[in-house]
């Protein structure tokens, strides 16, 4: 199947989360004529239940391919192909029953993560979660009024000033 570039798809108010696919021979291949990707925001340091997993891939089977890839380049959860018509119903579900977000998929911010940290190792010297909580909270809460109108990108030194003055005491 041959993917046409170009076009914009994405949930109302949103600028993140979604990438559109579309086959550039729908007659031939219906069942891919929109085969969109949607990108889940992890938890911090990736702790999951098996309740929370197990509602993802019934709402991911039920609304889309039931094809998943778990914490690929981006960290998130990736959801492979959707249509457009079902893109809202998931933003609702996804924030709504799940209490959970988009992840980044806009070229001012991806999604932020973390590893384990102090849950896990040792050695921790640093609260890696309330850090990637923080940017989560500060950042990510604006990408659907700063980047809808293009104010404001973010920077990686913008970011890193503003984490350090989150947690200097």
């Amino acid at each position: 199947t041959h993917w046409k570039h170009g076009g914009i798809v994405g949930v109302f108010g949103y600028g993140g989360g979604v990438i559109g696919r579309y086959c550039d021979q729908p007659e031939t291949f219906p069942g891919v004529a929109h085969f969109h990707t949607m990108r889940v925001n992890q938890p911090a340091g990736k702790f999951y239940t098996t309740e929370f997993l197990k509602n993802l891939c019934d709402l991911w089977e039920f609304r889309g391919s039931g094809l998943t890839n778990m914490h690929g380049s981006t960290g998130d959860i990736i959801f492979l192909g959707t249509t457009t018509p079902q893109l809202e119903e998931i933003f609702y579900e996804l924030t709504h029953k799940f209490n959970q977000d988009l992840g980044g998929s806009g070229s001012n911010l991806r999604t932020p993560a973390d590893c384990i940290g102090q849950a896990r190792c040792e050695y921790a010297c640093y609260d890696t979660q309330n850090l990637c909580h923080t940017l989560t909270n500060e950042y990510q809460d604006e990408l659907i009024v700063r980047f809808r109108t293009n104010l404001v990108k973010l920077t990686l030194p913008t970011v890193l000033a503003h984490a350090v003055e989150c947690f200097t005491p």
